[in-house]
């Protein structure tokens, strides 16, 4: 049986979610991680229509790359079209998953996929990830209840390393303790010095989930006071990072990038900023609506950022800088991964059955003017 905890943990396989963006809303955001999953629906954006979709398909999971509850809610109501989405979501038992900026930012995630399949050379990230905060975790716990701790730790987003996740050193020793009257020890008893085989458990946490960690290990521990040691370390940079950059297979004009950007995404049309006639070698990639990496792709010698959307004076901006800035669209940059996310989940789970929505449409359309 697979249940949304096996497919959950693949995904967080492809999508660490160390990678997500401070500001993100990612992993499971709805349903019961031990149930039962049959069917799963991959998305660019939970809607009402995909919700009914997924409901009539029979699905147990989505994944949706946009988050669902991005922002608190305090009603879950048939009066908004979020609650009503929500609402069809619960009734039919559906989990939801999003890997959102984590999957953006992943080794084989969204923004790699387009560097790839514009045949981009040297492909590294647009903007490195800052050394990150973390800190040692370290308890000692009895043999009984090692896995159950270990697990609250990794579930809290402890034990992430790089691409490896469930991360811990595990050192077999001897803890002892002397508890008062006013004690109900869970190993040996009360006013007497006892002799405990434990085990040390160390794991990294990021600080930022330090408070979690914390709180799921006092409810696993078996403990009325586990110890509990916290060392601040510095994690090494390890090349991961948001966006890509790389070198063009050869120097071409913005308005032939244009074109096969067109091609490859299968558009009819695509907006840019800049002068058609400019010569790009180097092409600055970050999907979505991300045009905050103008400058970010500057200093890495990009002629040209490739994202789906951008404000007006951001496109003013490009042009200041003298950029060019190519603008396809939010849906077409990300919808595709969702595709290919679909084919990767059959594949890694052929007892399921994976398919990408078939009702998800981009919002935007265009219309080609009389001549």
């Amino acid at each position: 049986m697979t249940t949304v905890r096996d497919v959950c943990d693949h995904l967080k396989m492809l999508a660490p979610l160390n990678l997500a963006e401070d500001w993100d809303n990612v992993g499971l955001l709805l349903g019961d991680d031990s149930a039962e999953v049959k069917k799963v629906i991959t998305c660019l954006t939970l809607t009402t229509v995909v919700a009914a979709e997924a409901a009539n398909f029979g699905a147990q999971l989505v994944v949706a790359h946009h988050p669902v509850m991005f922002k608190p809610i305090k009603q879950i109501t048939a009066a908004t079209a979020e609650g009503r989405m929500l609402l069809t979501l619960l009734r039919s038992g559906i989990a939801v998953y999003s890997p959102h900026t984590a999957w953006d930012n992943s080794a084989t995630g969204i923004n790699q996929q387009l560097a790839e399949l514009l045949e981009l050379k040297e492909i590294a990230p647009l903007r490195q990830r800052a050394v990150t905060d973390q800190v040692k975790l370290v308890t000692f716990v009895p043999e009984s209840h090692l896995q159950v701790v270990r697990k609250a730790l990794w579930d809290a987003g402890a034990g992430v390393i790089g691409n490896y996740r469930q991360c811990s050193f595990n050192l077999h020793g001897t803890g002892t303790f002397f508890g008062s009257d006013l004690t109900n020890p869970a190993v040996g008893k009360s006013g007497q010095l006892e002799q405990v085989d434990e085990v040390r458990v160390e794991v990294v946490c990021p600080s930022k989930r330090l408070d979690q960690a914390l709180a799921l290990l006092r409810m696993a521990h078996p403990y009325e006071e586990p110890a509990v040691d916290v060392f601040s370390v510095k994690a090494v940079a390890n090349g991961a990072g948001t966006g890509r950059f790389g070198i063009l297979p050869k120097p071409i004009t913005l308005n032939e990038l244009n074109h096969i950007i067109s091609d490859r995404l299968r558009l009819s049309n695509v907006q840019f900023v800049g002068e058609p006639s400019q010569v790009i070698y180097r092409l600055g990639i970050a999907c979505g609506a991300a045009s905050e990496f103008l400058r970010d792709a500057q200093r890495c010698g990009c002629q040209a950022l490739l994202t789906g959307e951008a404000r007006f004076h951001a496109c003013l901006e490009a042009t200041d800088l003298g950029l060019g800035m190519i603008l396809p669209g939010h849906y077409a940059t990300e919808r595709f991964s969702m595709e290919t996310l679909a084919k990767r989940l059959g594949e890694q789970f052929p007892d399921l059955i994976v398919s990408a929505s078939e009702k998800e449409r981009d919002p935007i359309q265009t219309i080609v003017s009389k001549p």
